[in-house]
């Protein structure tokens, strides 16, 4: 009886899961998409600025290079719905135009990626989703925080100026989804935006936005995180003027005491959860930091300054070896014997096919079989992640090199990352198109996802070779980009500025066709482990 139960169980599971992507308000883990680390000039090792995304869900994975524009005086701009979930930049089906705002005379070049992320003036922006209350959401405004941000690349230099114009496009066109924090960065600093409707009668929103110091970090993980806004400390909090009066009209604050804008406009009973505790105590461990605090700082000094490598490794967390571990129990005995073949005792071990991204049909038959065997945990690296991107900006250095994307596809905890510049002109190949609708050769997505997915089968037996070949093109990264840099620079000096993109553009092309046969070979290797069966 108990193996027909499990039976159903199992098949009830696999016709029923969702992947997150795919969750609807209401579900208890809809909204948690995205981490969005950002660290000030002063908190990293070389100065730079960086801002981090990780796109978690079933979003395009292509994107492209827009390039620069001249525009007429009468020329208007289209505002977009729907490009989040198509196949190729010319995929408009489902696409709707919500409308058109006046256009401005030049657009900078930016990377278009399903949240456009890094422009040609080294202005970086991450996202992240935090739903908030559906009683502000307005279906018929304009504005979906992803052409906000697409019009912030395209018309601003630096992020305060990005804020400024979010903010104003929002109070004329009204903004239409459910609370958003957007993390936008400039050559100097980085800032933290969140955002919300009016309400359903009114166009417009409103928003809060807040500066990183520059010896911090900070984190945002689907959760509202901006707290006691000091209007009389512009150099490090702006905010719409309506943002107290909307949280009274719908009865979100009393209007006694003090305001945080967390308290008001997020469905949460505290501002942080597991990811950002483990990003911020991972950094200033000796804060004595806990999962039972009513609130964590929204940013803190970090004891060690942050290198991109040790970004790349929070982004691959998992929790491994901590208390929020979910391979922790996933075991079994392994007998010992001598050398006559008799037993001498038993070792109890994680058992190989115990992997950090267990699915939720696995996690349910463990649980049946064993109660409370795995606990789900959000961790930072997950396994339905499209693409993400650590975005690095060094002021001292010209825009077309300073700026640049450390760019993933599928989890980021198996996948390496590829250098995009800001000057570069050309992506490598399959970057144009997604993978996600379909199985399809030319989408870059899939020469990594098929090794990826295969590894977790038994990843006791594949996580070393699966990271080790992403630190072996990390280093590889570090090693080689000071030189395609300098050659670049020496362009750039000799005004010879398409020449310099074409170098930059190559270096990743190459650099990314290295990392498309490494993932093949593995693939191979794996199939090679597990021909035999799972």
């Amino acid at each position: 009886m108990k193996k027909s139960f499990l039976f159903l169980l199992i098949t009830f599971i696999g016709y029923t899961s969702l992947t997150y992507g795919q969750l609807q308000p209401g579900d208890p883990h809809f909204g948690e998409s995205c981490t969005s680390i950002m660290v000030g000039k002063k908190a990293s090792a070389d100065g730079s600025v960086i801002t981090a995304h990780t796109c978690d869900g079933n979003y395009r994975t292509w994107l492209r290079l827009e390039a620069a524009a001249d525009h007429a005086d009468t020329a208007l701009h289209q505002v977009l719905k729907g490009t989040l979930h198509t196949e190729a930049p010319d995929d408009m089906r489902k696409v709707t135009v919500a409308g058109t705002i006046p256009q401005v005379k030049h657009t900078f070049a930016y990377l278009n990626t399903a949240y456009p992320s890094l422009n040609e003036k080294q202005l970086g922006i991450g996202e992240t989703t935090f739903v908030g209350p559906d009683t502000l959401v307005n279906k018929k405004a304009m504005f979906l925080i992803e052409e906000l941000q697409r019009l912030a690349l395209q018309r601003c230099d630096n992020a305060r100026d990005a804020i400024r114009l979010i903010g104003n496009l929002i109070k004329e066109y009204g903004y239409a989804d459910y609370g958003e924090c957007i993390t936008i960065a400039d050559k100097n600093e980085v800032w933290q935006m969140e955002i919300l409707g009016e309400g359903p009668v009114r166009i417009g929103g409103v928003w809060a936005a807040q500066r990183i110091p520059d010896d911090h970090v900070g984190i945002s993980a689907n959760i509202s995180r901006i707290g006691k806004i000091d209007r009389n400390n512009p150099d490090y909090f702006m905010a719409s003027d309506n943002v107290e009066a909307v949280a009274i009209e719908f009865g979100l604050w009393d209007g006694q005491g003090e305001f945080k804008f967390w308290k008001a406009y997020a469905d949460q009973e505290k501002p942080f959860k597991i990811r950002e505790f483990f990003v911020l105590n991972s950094l200033a461990p000796s804060l004595g930091l806990t999962m039972d605090m009513e609130e964590l700082p929204f940013s803190v000094k970090p004891e060690e300054k942050v290198t991109v490598a040790k970004l790349t490794e929070l982004y691959r967390a998992t929790y491994e070896g901590t208390a929020y571990d979910m391979t922790r129990n996933v075991k079994y005995i392994k007998k010992k014997y001598d050398d006559k073949r008799n037993e001498t005792g038993a070792d109890t071990l994680v058992s190989p096919v115990a992997n950090p991204w267990l699915t939720t049909d696995m996690r349910n038959t463990l649980n049946y079989l064993a109660p409370g065997t795995v606990e789900f945990q959000r961790t930072v690296s997950v396994s339905w992640c499209s693409y993400s991107h650590i975005t690095q900006l060094r002021g001292w250095l010209p825009d077309e090199i300073g700026g640049v994307s450390w760019f993933s596809f599928d989890n980021p905890g198996e996948s390496p990352r590829i250098p995009i510049y800001a000057g570069a002109s050309e992506l490598p190949a399959g970057f144009e198109f997604c993978g996600q609708k379909r199985y399809r050769e030319d989408a870059a997505l899939w020469h990594y996802r098929k090794a990826n997915k295969l590894a977790t089968v038994s990843w006791g037996k594949t996580k070393d070779i699966v990271l080790g070949n992403v630190r072996e093109f990390e280093q590889k990264a570090f090693d080689e980009m000071p030189l395609a840099e300098k050659r670049a620079a020496l362009l750039l000096k000799e005004g010879k500025k398409a020449e310099a993109s074409k170098e930059l553009s190559r270096f990743s092309k190459d650099f990314a066709a290295a990392t498309v046969q490494r993932w093949k070979e593995m693939e191979i290797r794996f199939w090679e482990m597990f021909g035999r069966g799972f």
